[in-house]
C-alpha cells in the first residue's frame, strides 16, 4: 500500500497542515462534554458512567461482600471472584483470567508489546494504569493520603496497604506457620523459608536469594554502588533503608520503644534483640556445646571459639581476634588513647566496662554485685564470675586443638598455645629474655631489681 501523502517533505507538511481532521474516515466525534472535568465522549451512556466518578454513586452491589461499582460490567467481572469462574484463558501459557481486559494485557508478556510510553523518560509500559503511576515520579504527585497520619503516596494500593498498620490488619496468613502478614507479596516470599526457594541468583558468586530486590542491593557489593548518601555527613549506602537509620544518629530520633523498661532504639531489630533479655528468649545455639546467644552475630563469634578462627590481626605486634571490637579495645594499648573518660575524676579508660566498674566507686553502689551462688565470692565483672562458676562446674569449653587440653578461660588457652608456637611476647627491658607469660616476666625483673639492690 503507498502513501496517499507521497512526495517532498515540503510538499508534506504543506498538504499535511491543509487536512481537517474532521475528514478523517476513522474520524468519530465527541459531542458529549463532562462539566466537571472537561473530558469529551463520543456515547452519552460513556458520560453517564463517567459522571459517578464525581458524584460518587455507585448504584451496582455485590449480593456477596456488598462491594459496591459504578459499572453493571464491573460487578460481573467481581462476582467471577467469588465464583472462581476464569473463562479467558491465553493461548500460549493457558493461564485463566475473569476478564477478558486482564487477558489482553496479559498477552503482552508473550509479544513483548509495550504500547505506553512515557514522554519524559521513554520508559515503556504494557498498562496504561502503569503508565499513569510512573509519571507521578516525574511531576512529585501523591494523590493517596492517609487520612491517620497524612503520609501521601503515589498509588491507592500502596495506601490500602499502609492503612494495614493503623488498622493492624493481616489478612495473609502462613498455612505452615500460621504467621500473618500485611501484604500478599510477603507472604509469597515467606512461603520460601519453608520451601527453601532461592530464585534469585548472583551471577558474579552464585549466592542465592528469596528476593529479588536482596540480590539488587547484593550486587552493590560487587560493583561498589553507594546510591544513598548523608547530605550531613555524606556517608553513602547501598540501601535506602540504611541511609533513614543513619539519619537518626544526626537527629536523635529513637522511635522505637521497650514496652517493659521504656528503652528507646533507633531500629526495630535493636529492640527486638532487647526483647529478649525481657523474655529470657535465645533463640540461636552452638550446636557444639549447645550454648545460647540472643543474637546470631554472638554466636557466629562464639563459634570461633571451637573452630580456633582469629580473623582480625592487630598490624603492631599480630595479636589475634575472634572478633572486631576486641581488636579495636587492643589496639588502644598501642596508642596513648582512652576515650572513656569518668565525668566525676577525668580518669581515663581504654574500655568503657572498665569505666563502669570505675564508676561504682563514685555511685556508692556495691563494687563487686554479681555473686557466686556456691560460695558467696563476689566480682565486679560478670564475665569474671562465669568464669569462676566453671570451676565448681568442672565446665572446660576452651580446648586445645594441637592436644586437646581444656581450660575454663580462654585467655589460659591462648597462653597454652603459645607452648606450641614457641612465641614468648614478654621481653625484659634490661637483658631482653623472653616469656610466654606476663606474671613471668614480673616475677622475672623482679630479680633485677634486687640485684641492683644490693649492688
Amino acid at each position: 500500500m503507498h502513501c496517499a501523502y507521497a512526495g517532498t517533505s515540503t510538499e508534506m507538511e504543506t498538504e499535511a497542515d491543509s487536512i481537517n481532521i474532521t475528514d478523517h474516515q476513522y474520524y468519530k466525534p465527541r459531542p458529549y462534554l463532562c462539566t466537571v472535568c472537561h473530558k469529551q465522549f463520543t456515547r452519552k451512556g460513556n458520560l453517564n458512567v463517567h459522571k459517578k466518578i464525581h458524584s460518587g454513586e455507585k448504584p451496582f452491589m455485590c449480593t456477596v461482600c456488598s462491594k459496591q461499582f459504578t459499572r453493571k460490567g464491573d460487578l460481573s467481572g467481581h462476582l467471577r471472584i467469588h465464583s472462581g469462574e476464569k473463562p479467558f484463558v491465553c493461548t500460549v501459557c493457558h493461564k485463566r483470567f475473569t476478564e477478558n481486559g486482564q487477558l489482553n494485557v496479559h498477552k503482552r508478556i508473550h509479544s513483548g508489546e509495550k504500547p505506553f510510553v512515557c514522554t519524559v523518560c521513554y520508559k515503556q509500559f504494557t498498562r496504561k494504569g502503569d503508565l499513569d503511576v510512573h509519571k507521578r515520579i516525574h511531576s512529585g504527585e501523591k494523590p493517596f493520603v492517609c487520612t491517620v497520619c497524612n503520609k501521601q503516596f503515589t498509588e491507592k494500593g500502596h495506601l490500602n496497604v499502609h492503612m494495614r498498620i493503623h488498622s493492624g490488619e493481616k489478612p495473609f496468613v502462613c498455612t505452615v506457620c500460621n504467621k500473618q502478614f500485611r501484604r500478599k507479596g510477603d507472604l509469597n516470599m515467606h512461603k520460601r523459608i519453608h520451601s527453601g526457594e532461592k530464585p534469585f541468583v548472583c551471577i558474579v558468586c552464585n549466592k542465592q536469594f528469596i528476593e529479588k530486590g536482596y540480590l539488587f542491593v547484593h550486587m552493590r557489593i560487587h560493583s561498589g554502588e553507594k546510591p544513598f548518601v548523608c547530605r550531613v555527613c555524606n556517608k553513602r549506602f547501598t540501601q535506602k533503608g540504611r541511609l533513614y537509620v543513619h539519619k537518626r544518629i544526626h537527629s536523635g530520633e529513637k522511635p522505637f520503644v521497650c514496652a517493659v523498661c521504656n528503652k528507646r532504639f533507633t531500629e526495630k531489630r535493636d529492640l527486638n534483640v532487647h526483647n529478649r533479655i525481657h523474655s529470657g528468649e535465645k533463640p540461636f545455639v552452638c550446636t557444639v556445646c549447645n550454648t545460647q546467644f540472643r543474637q546470631k552475630g554472638h554466636l557466629d563469634v562464639h563459634k570461633r571459639i571451637h573452630s580456633g578462627e582469629e580473623p582480625y590481626v592487630c598490624t603492631v605486634c599480630n595479636k589475634r581476634f575472634t572478633n572486631k571490637r576486641n581488636l579495636n579495645v587492643h589496639e588502644r594499648t598501642h596508642s596513648p588513647e582512652k576515650p572513656f573518660v569518668c565525668i566525676v575524676c577525668d580518669k581515663r579508660f581504654t574500655k568503657k566496662r572498665n569505666l563502669n566498674v570505675h564508676n561504682r566507686i563514685h555511685s556508692g553502689v556495691n563494687l563487686k554485685p554479681f555473686v557466686c551462688t556456691v560460695c558467696n565470692k563476689q566480682f565486679t565483672r560478670k564475665g569474671h564470675l562465669d568464669a569462676h562458676k566453671r570451676l565448681h562446674s568442672g565446665e572446660k569449653p576452651f580446648e586445645c586443638t594441637v592436644c586437646n587440653k581444656q581450660f575454663t578461660e580462654k585467655g589460659h588457652l591462648n597462653v597454652h598455645k603459645r607452648i606450641h608456637s614457641g612465641e614468648k611476647p614478654f621481653v625484659c627491658t634490661v637483658c631482653n629474655e623472653r616469656f610466654t607469660r606476663r606474671q613471668s616476666l614480673n616475677a622475672h625483673s623482679i630479680s633485677h631489681t634486687v640485684t641492683l639492690v644490693f649492688m
